[in-house]
């Protein structure tokens, strides 16, 4: 298990595999751009990423971040589990697991306390920061050390920003074990958050969901309650794990599954996300043999070309079985 050190108040769950600490560094430490470059997950420090955003907090928020409409999730448990409601259509026993609403930020707040009260629901907020924000907002965005972020964009020659993401959650939220393919720094703005990790070598540990699920880039395992009848490769986990302080930005490589969850000491948890596009992984300069970001990329783009060929999601389990059992068993 982790040395990760902590209070007997501050008890972090024990999951039933291995992990280690994610390495802590210093944003000016030779070895946290190796990492980096290396695509190795990094918490760093010192960066200044958003230290004009450390005096946010649900009032200040309230006051000035304006009257646009902002897009919450409601779950009637702590985990919210992300999914595509354009590929819901293709599988009619699908549930979503969460509501989805759009509400101003006074009506969030209200409703925050609401639930803080009664303790009947979890709201997860989760908004592009440069949407109709007020003046003040404004001027705390800009002042993001963008020279320190766009310096790490250019040495790794990723694509461009894609997006920022503001991300407030209630105590106790979970966003369940997912991997994005983007590049993405996670700064911690308010609150601590707990961020589990595992390579993209885990992809057959994890048994994600098929590409034409709505729940595609998802891990069907539930960490906290292991199904080894079900999926028995689960039992080989290995991760690592993160706890962000404000002020904290952790590194979270393309392709690595990560699943994060907003401790309970400070009542709720804001932060951003600088996500950055990849290039594309075949059009590069290849050299063999494939890493494991390749392989899972070839892999997506083979599963998306027979779904869609097909036309029919039922199809595709048997049509690839069918080309390897047999032939490749």
């Amino acid at each position: 298990m982790s040395t990760m050190e902590t209070s007997k108040d501050d008890a972090l769950y024990e999951y039933p595999f291995e992990l280690t600490d994610v390495p802590r560094l210093s944003f000016d430490d030779p070895q946290a751009n190796r990492l980096i470059a290396n695509q190795k997950p990094v918490v760093l420090t010192g960066t200044n990423l958003v230290n004009s955003a450390l005096h946010w907090d649900l009032n200040y928020l309230k006051d000035n971040i304006g009257n646009s409409l902002f897009t919450v999730y409601q779950s009637k448990n702590r985990y919210f589990r992300y999914y595509e409601p354009r590929k819901i259509p293709q599988h009619k026993d699908f549930k979503p697991p969460t509501l989805q609403a759009e509400m101003n930020f006074s009506e969030f707040v209200d409703k925050l306390k609401e639930c803080q009260k009664t303790g009947i629901h979890k709201l997860y907020l989760q908004q592009l920061l440069f949407q109709n924000i007020g003046e003040r907002i404004i001027k705390d965005f800009i002042s993001f050390n963008w020279d320190w972020i766009n310096q790490q964009k250019n040495l790794n020659r990723w694509g461009p920003l894609s997006s920022n993401l503001l991300l407030i959650a209630m105590a106790g939220n979970i966003t369940s074990v997912h991997y994005d393919e983007q590049q993405n720094f996670l700064a911690q703005v308010r609150g601590r958050k707990r961020c589990l990790l595992f390579s993209p070598e885990q992809f057959e540990c994890l048994y994600p969901y098929p590409i034409h699920h709505p729940h595609d880039r998802q891990s069907q395992v539930n960490l906290e309650n292991l199904n080894l009848k079900k999926f028995p490769k689960s039992a080989d986990l290995e991760g690592m794990q993160a706890i962000l302080e404000p002020g904290d930005v952790l590194y979270i490589p393309v392709y690595w599954w990560h699943q994060i969850e907003s401790l309970p000491q400070n009542g709720v948890t804001i932060s951003i996300n600088f996500w950055y596009k990849v290039r594309n992984f075949l059009e590069e300069s290849i050299t063999y043999p494939l890493t494991t970001s390749q392989k899972i990329a070839i892999m997506r783009n083979i599963e998306k070309m027979i779904t869609d060929a097909l036309g029919n999601v039922d199809e595709v389990g048997p049509f690839m079985q069918s080309m390897v059992l047999g032939r490749y068993t």
